[in-house]
């Protein structure tokens, strides 16, 4: 796990700049704040707003970024005013939270945009119960977030935009479409507003103060997920992930909560893990979520053992919440959502494999790269999908062996696809009549995949040419990985069938 948090491939070392970016715009923001004589209350909230402006906005390109982190404000405010209001009134504060929770899940049927500000509008509420905001903070509250947001925008479109000269992987939405219950958007919006209401029924019953955790540790297992397997998954995640962050937070947050420079190093640590984690491994990104959190309670005054410990009690109640939801209400099954995400993936192999031939046939306009960051955040879907079929404790054997089988080869495929690419960038590489034959061949495979049509790999019969060597070495390593593809990938389609 470790191993996979902090060793995993960072193509374009694109983790890292977003990790140290988010460093950067928080501090900054939250620097800013300071100065300007913000309580901590606000600086806190400030942090959060910068936070979600550099992990949630992810539109494909840097004007709908910029578009979205300004709509974040008009979700944000409102809600904030709402949570204010309502604090003193916990009927109709709990009813209203179940509606921004069931209102932000179901946002992500409009894309990326409307998960960030589904997003936003939700943590800006749960921030004004762990803040326990009240009407009269918040003029200064609404100063910090906007200025908050206003420095988080400074660096990441202005000192900081690096997306302006590397490809930005394109959103992967829900594969899904449909209307009422048949939208899988729809159906999520229920189960996550069912979870989170048992959530806080029981988080009520174990704190009359702290329940918001389970509802939050509800809402976040939701987040980013499509199947009941996924969900299942990342429900364990999230639980072992705050266990770790506890015994860190007794190690770490508890001996350094009242020296201030110390916990601020510690908050940024955790910041930068946050982010650096995030696209590969949950549990490691609840580690740094929670020892951020507990740092921050100790700044507040309020951090003792017995807090951490409610907060692994929440956490538990809010997963489980999650997870009889998903069983019990309106279910979406593992293998359906696996198999779109596989056919999006393979098709994008197609895609980086047109635009590569095409740049080495002399066509300027063609990019492959662009798709090679796409075909990345497929793969990171297709991950996600098929984690409760490799998951160590997953009882079926032969799907597990299937499973693995399949993300090795379309991870060959994105090798290849990588390197495809990098030579086709290469100004000197040439062309030959072997290059449009193994192009072809890699489409037909491709097309194997999703007929019954069975497949088999090609030879070449055209003269040699020195410089195209390593153009058909990619290609064909691309095209055996896809012919391999047929033997899980079938042998999925007859357990599906079966089951």
């Amino acid at each position: 796990m470790l191993k996979r948090a902090f060793v995993a491939p960072d193509p374009g070392r694109a983790r890292l700049r977003f990790a140290s970016r988010a460093v950067l715009g928080i501090g900054l923001a939250v620097a800013v704040s300071g100065a300007l004589g913000h309580a901590l209350t606000a600086a806190v909230t400030g942090g959060l707003a910068a936070l979600l402006a550099l992990f949630t906005v992810t539109d494909a390109t840097v004007r709908g970024q910029a578009v979205t982190t300004a709509l974040l404000p008009a979700v944000g405010l409102p809600v904030l005013a709402l949570a204010a209001l309502l604090h003193a009134q916990p009927l109709a504060r709990d009813l209203v939270f179940l509606a921004t929770v069931g209102a932000g899940v179901y946002a992500r049927r409009w894309g990326p945009r409307g998960h960030s500000l589904g997003v936003f509008g939700f943590m800006t509420y749960f921030a004004a119960q762990f803040l326990h905001t009240t009407p009269g903070r918040l003029p200064e509250l609404y100063a910090a977030v906007l200025l908050s947001l206003a420095v988080a925008a400074a660096v990441r479109f202005g000192a900081w935009c690096y997306e302006r000269r590397a490809p930005v992987p394109a959103p992967v939405p829900v594969p899904f479409t449909g209307t009422g219950l048949a939208r899988i958007t729809t159906r999520q919006a229920v189960q996550a507003t069912a979870g989170a209401g048992f959530a806080l029924a029981v988080g009520q019953l174990l704190s009359d103060q702290r329940w918001y955790w389970a509802v939050g540790a509800t809402w976040w297992v939701f987040v980013n997920t499509t199947s009941r397997g996924e969900t299942l998954v990342r429900g364990f995640r999230r639980f072992l992930g705050t266990v770790l962050g506890i015994v860190l937070g007794f190690l770490v947050a508890v001996p350094l909560h009242d020296e201030p420079v110390a916990a601020a190093v510690v908050i940024a640590l955790s910041v930068f893990g946050i982010f650096y984690t995030a696209a590969v491994s949950y549990t490691w990104m609840m580690l740094a979520v929670t020892t951020m959190a507990s740092m921050l309670y100790g700044l507040l005054g309020v951090l003792d053992s017995t807090l951490l410990a409610l907060r692994v009690a929440e956490t538990a109640v809010g997963a489980l919440g999650a997870v009889l939801a998903v069983l019990l209400v309106l279910p979406v099954t593992t293998h359906s959502v696996t198999d779109a995400w596989v056919e999006r993936a393979l098709r994008c192999v197609h895609a980086c494999t047109g635009e590569a031939a095409a740049r080495l046939a002399g066509d300027a306009t063609a990019d492959p790269a662009p798709r090679v960051a796409e075909l990345e955040s497929l793969l990171a879907r297709v991950r996600l999908s098929l984690a409760p079929l490799v998951h160590p404790l997953t009882p079926l054997r032969a799907r597990k062996g299937r499973a693995r089988r399949i993300l090795a080869l379309l991870d060959d495929c994105a090798r290849e696809v990588r390197g495809l690419a990098s030579v086709a960038a290469d100004p000197e590489a040439s062309h030959d009549a072997r290059l449009a034959a193994a192009c072809w061949r890699v489409e037909a495979a491709v097309e194997a995949l999703s007929t019954p049509t069975p497949y088999e790999a090609g030879a070449d019969t055209a003269p040699r040419a020195p410089e195209a060597e390593p153009v058909l070495a990619h290609l064909h390593a691309l095209e055996r990985a896809l012919v391999e593809l047929a033997v899980p990938l079938r042998g999925a389609e007859r357990a599906s069938a079966e089951a």
